[in-house]
């Protein structure tokens, strides 16, 4: 019996994990790395060890230390969360030599899946039908487009589309790079790209008894970067016979490998209904909320009783209804996904809220590593919380996530969730026409240019609020004579600035900006105005210079700006800046070198994702202030280049000049 459980993670797994602990009546251990000391699943553990260091490889992807703190704090089993050393058998190995339990499948099991070209070649043997690779000194152009993908881990990383013959050689080194250096693993193989194919998936649930349960299918294909944004159960649209199928073949991968616990083998699932395996995650997944939903069931309470030995019941209960997940991340989508990190001061979600009838189907769900004043940074996933989304149907399912990822105040960073909201809401999506490039097929839609006025009754809105902040017998900028109106100006997120110009007057609010507005109400914390005869209140709330301004169909950041402009120091001409704070993995060019426009200079990790960081012009590189392995922070002058003059040029028509492209992933001061 499992008394004591440490999990080997961080953040929203460790918090879910510890969840079902508590309802188990078993005892947490939480680890973390010194950023996380005040992190809230160290504080809701029973007891906590610290991982000395910062750098994941120092701390959480340490399978020795991951031991000795069990041992240490008196643990007797371990579950590995997902992401770290989820995967990795000689952890599994590690603990079982420990004296542990190990909450997941044998380390046969997980080795026998840790390599997704050999994984592939074991499911072909089992009959479960797979893309067959393409030896890339094989491929021609029939072959196009191609999928560079790393052996080992996932998420996205090592996996690069091919879509011309003359890039395969550069794709294929520059994803075994990037494996190597995520996943110490640096072998990667080409397969068939299928651009409009669906990301299916399959929950598994076995025992050591011979029971394998399939859970249904997941539809996972809302991607970005090859990451999931959206899931949900049951994928729409397939067939009864179709679904036999997948969950046949899911089962025949498990009993393939004598697999026990918690896995889900990932399919993709072509236009004309064929599928083919991808893989098997020998673990949790992010996504698990969504099959626990619509079964009822506990799957993290299910991993910890296979755990122990026991046996699972013959069936698993009905499934019923539909759920769906949307991933929140601390990112830009409009600025190339760019990660954003700093202090999240405020995340609130409207209140959970189960169905009637039964404990464990969610009308809306939670599942979130942080709270009001967490310090996001750059070491690790950019996702803040999963909002989760249950109802009868499908169509009420996206209409009631949309509405809570609406209602939802979030301040301090730029997150997706506008995004989210618009795909949830797009026609295609509630039509159930999923493919893997759904979110590039539909940009234009999911990024729309923001509603012309609403920004500037954020304005009106703000500047009521700090008018409001200053108590008296009269409302501040009265006047008992005409006078100056009161200016206050701001600064939006896109850089926009606003000026705000209005009068209290004996007859209410006068703001020549805004006619047919009226002011109701303002307080420093909220505005209610009647703009065109419709009441709309507007939430505000300040942090130092910045101003959060929420209503139900937007929100608005803005900087308070003073009225003089502070001079500022011109910056290094030519010079590269970075785009947000993160680790240089990677150089390109050296000091002196000749460099095109849009060549890659350096590559920067932050939040699990590799960003370019690319020249804005020809030119030369004249200076190089970050190395490899080096550690940088938002607007650290990376490199500079010096632009090519005409008289430079061979042919001056052929060079773009001082006007040539400029790569969205840098940022560049001229």
């Amino acid at each position: 019996m499992i008394t004591s459980l440490l999990v080997a993670n961080r953040g929203e797994i460790a918090r879910r994990i510890f969840r079902s602990c508590r309802e188990l009546g078993i005892a947490t251990v939480a680890v973390y790395a010194d950023p996380d000391e005040g992190a809230p699943h160290v504080l809701e553990a029973d007891s906590a060890v610290r991982l000395p260091g910062a750098a994941p490889a120092d701390t959480y992807l340490r399978a020795d230390l991951l031991v000795q703190a069990a041992l240490a704090a008196g643990a007797d089993a371990v579950h590995p969360g997902y992401g770290f050393l989820s995967e990795d058998p000689a952890f599994a190995r590690a603990v079982l030599a420990a004296g542990l339990a190990w909450v997941g499948p044998s380390p046969e099991a997980m080795a026998a899946m840790g390599s997704k070209s050999a994984a592939k070649r074991l499911m072909a043997a089992a009959g479960v039908p797979v893309l067959e690779p393409v030896e890339p000194e094989a491929a021609t152009a029939a072959d196009l487009p191609l999928l560079v993908k790393a052996a080992a881990g996932g998420g996205g990383r090592g996996m690069r589309v091919v879509r011309r013959l003359a890039d395969l050689a550069g794709e294929l080194a520059a994803a075994s790079v990037e494996a190597a250096a995520a996943f110490g693993d640096g072998e990667v193989f080409l397969e068939p790209y299928l651009p409009s194919g669906r990301h299916v998936e399959v929950q598994l649930l076995a025992d050591a008894h011979g029971t394998v349960w399939a859970l249904g299918e997941r539809d996972c294909s809302v991607q970005r970067r090859h990451q999931k944004v959206l899931e949900e159960t049951p994928a729409p649209g397939l067939p009864p016979a179709l679904r036999a199928e997948l969950a046949a073949a899911a089962e025949s991968a498990a009993r393939a490998i004598d697999y026990t616990g918690a896995g889900t083998v990932e399919f993709l699932l072509a236009p004309d209904g064929r599928f083919f395996f991808l893989e098997m995650n020998t673990r949790l997944q992010v996504e698990h909320p969504v099959t626990e939903c619509v079964t009822g069931l506990d799957l993290v309470a299910l991993q910890l009783a296979v755990a122990e030995g026991q046996a699972l019941p013959a069936e698993p209960p009905a499934a019923r209804g539909h759920a769906i997940e949307a991933r929140l991340y601390a990112e830009d989508p409009a600025a190339g996904w760019q990660p954003q990190s700093g202090t999240l001061h405020r995340i609130e979600f409207p209140a959970e809220h189960p169905v009637a009838g039964t404990e464990r189907h969610s009308g809306l769900r939670i599942d979130s590593g942080v709270v009001n004043g967490s310090a996001v940074g750059v070491r690790y996933d950019a996702m803040l919380a999963k909002v989760i989304a249950w109802a009868p149907t499908r169509a009420a399912a996206a209409r009631r996530l949309a509405d809570a990822l609406l209602r939802a105040r979030i301040h301090g960073l730029t997150t997706n969730r506008a995004l989210l909201v618009h795909v949830l809401r797009h026609p295609a999506f509630l039509a159930g026409e999923l493919h893997t490039a759904f979110l590039t097929e539909h940009a234009a839609d999911l990024l729309p240019a923001a509603d012309k006025r609403e920004l500037p009754l954020a304005a009106l809105a703000a500047a009521l609020a700090q008018a409001a902040a200053h108590p008296g017998p009269l409302p501040a900028g009265w006047r008992n004579l005409p006078s100056q109106p009161q200016v206050r100006r701001y600064r939006a997120a896109d850089g926009q600035e606003l000026t705000v110009g209005y009068r209290r007057t004996r007859d209410g609010l006068l703001a020549e900006e805004h006619p047919g507005v009226r002011l109701l109400d303002a307080t420093t914390e909220q505005v209610v105005l009647e703009v065109d005869g419709v009441r709309r209140t507007f939430g505000i709330a300040r942090y130092g210079d910045v101003i959060e301004v929420d209503t139900p169909a937007a929100s608005v950041t803005l900087t308070a700006l003073p009225r003089f402009a502070e001079p500022v120091v011109a910056p290094t001409p030519g010079a590269l800046l970075a785009p947000m704070p993160g680790t240089v993995i990677r150089l390109g060019a050296e000091v002196g070198e000749r460099v095109a426009a849009g060549q890659p200079l350096l590559w920067l990790e932050a939040m699990k994702m590799e960003h370019q960081v690319t020249a804005p012009v020809d030119g030369t590189v004249t200076e190089l202030r970050a190395l490899a392995g080096q550690q940088v922070e938002l607007g650290a002058v990376l490199a500079v280049v010096e632009p090519v003059r005409p008289a430079d040029c061979a042919d001056p028509a052929d060079s773009d000049g001082p006007t040539g492209p400029t790569a969205p992933a840098s940022s560049v001061i001229q």
